[in-house]
C-alpha cells in the first residue's frame, strides 16, 4: 500500500482531478477483483440497533464501509459514502425506509464515487460534503452545521488532514450517539496525512472527536482493524487493551464469512489507538518525543512504514 500512496499523493498534486479520479476507480476495482471476486464482499453485513436509531453496515470494494442510517421513527434515511450505489438500493428496498440523505465525507473515489450514479437513481437527494471535489453537492457544509434526518441529529465536524475538506459527522437522538469518521479516525488507527499536517490530525482525534462521549459509537471508512492494531502494539507492547481487541478482532474476521469488526466507541479508541494516545508517556517515549503534536508527527511517519510481521 506504500507504493500507491506515495503515487496517489504525489499524482493528486500534478494532474486534474478527473484523471486521478479514474485512476483511482481503476485501482480499487482492480483491487476488489483481486481480493474478494466479482460478487464476493469482504465481510458480512452487519445490523446496528442503537434503539432510536439502526446503522446497517454496508462492505463495498475490497475493505470500505457503506453506512445505511436510519431512524426508527420516522423511516427516513441517510447513506454515508455510498461508493456501491447497487448494494445500497438493495439495503434500503430490504430496510423499507425512505432514502433522503446522502453523507460524504470526503473526496476520495473510494468513498464518493458511487454519488453521481445514486443520484440518477434516487432523484431529489441531499447531497453534503465539505469539499467541491465532490460529486453532486447540494449543501456545502462546515465545522458546526447542523441538519436532521427524521428525529436524528446530525453535526456536521470539520476534520482537514487526509483531505483538505474531510467532515465527521456526528448524530444523536436521545441517548443515543454515534460518528461516521471516513478516513479520519480507524479502530485503533487514523488516515495518512495525504493533505494536511499533524497538528490538524491531533485537533481532529484529540481536540474534536476525542471530547466526544465515551459512549459514542464509531463506524470508520474501512476494514483495517488487523493492519493497525499489531502497529500498536509494537507502539505499545505492554498494552493489553490493544492485545485483547487484537485476539478479538481476529475472532471476528476469521468468520465465515468474515465479521466486521466496527463499530468501536470513542472511550476504546483513547484505549487503543496510538494516534489518540500520542499525549501518554508509553507512546511518546516509543518515539522519543515529549510534545503531543510531535508525537503525532513521529508516530505517523513510522505506520507510513511499519512492516506487519
Amino acid at each position: 500500500m506504500g507504493g500507491w500512496t506515495s503515487l496517489f499523493s504525489s499524482l493528486s498534486k500534478r494532474v486534474p482531478l478527473c484523471v486521478t479520479q479514474s485512476a483511482t476507480a481503476i485501482y480499487f476495482r482492480v483491487e476488489a477483483l483481486t481480493k474478494v471476486g466479482v460478487r464476493g464482499y469482504h465481510s458480512e453485513q452487519k445490523l446496528v440497533d442503537q434503539n432510536t436509531m439502526k446503522i446497517r453496515i454496508l462492505p463495498a470494494l475490497s475493505d470500505n464501509y457503506m453506512y445505511l442510517l436510519m431512524d426508527q421513527a420516522t423511516n427516513e434515511a441517510a447513506i454515508i459514502d455510498p461508493v456501491d450505489p447497487e448494494s445500497v438500493i438493495k439495503a434500503v428496498e430490504e430496510e423499507g425506509v425512505k432514502l433522503t440523505t446522502l453523507l460524504t465525507t470526503h473526496h476520495h473515489w473510494d468513498h464518493a464515487g458511487g454519488n453521481a450514479d445514486l443520484i440518477k437513481r434516487v432523484p431529489g437527494l441531499a447531497v453534503l460534503g465539505g469539499d467541491d471535489r465532490i460529486d453532486g453537492v447540494t449543501r456545502k457544509v462546515q465545522h458546526g452545521d447542523k441538519l436532521t434526518v427524521g428525529g436524528l441529529n446530525i453535526e456536521c465536524l470539520f476534520t482537514p488532514c487526509h483531505t483538505t475538506g474531510h467532515i465527521c459527522y456526528y448524530v444523536t437522538k436521545d441517548t443515543d450517539k454515534a460518528v461516521f469518521t471516513g478516513d479520519t479516525l480507524f479502530l485503533g488507527g487514523c488516515g495518512r496525512f495525504f493533505e494536511g499536517t499533524a497538528p490538524q490530525m491531533y485537533e481532529a482525534l484529540v481536540e474534536k472527536l476525542g471530547t466526544l462521549p465515551g459512549e459514542t459509537k464509531v463506524y470508520c471508512g474501512h476494514e483495517y482493524s488487523l493492519q493497525n492494531l499489531p502497529f500498536g502494539e509494537h507502539v505499545e507492547p505492554d498494552n493489553q487493551h490493544i492485545k485483547d481487541k487484537i485476539e478479538w478482532c481476529k475472532g471476528q474476521r476469521g468468520a465465515t464469512p468474515p465479521l466486521p469488526t466496527v463499530p468501536s466507541t470513542i472511550a476504546e479508541e483513547w484505549l487503543i489507538n496510538p494516534f489518540m494516545r500520542v499525549g501518554e508517556a508509553t507512546v511518546q517515549a516509543h518515539v522519543g518525543e515529549t510534545d503531543p503534536v510531535e508525537t503525532m508527527r513521529a508516530v505517523r511517519a513510522e505506520k507510513d512504514n511499519f512492516k506487519q510481521k
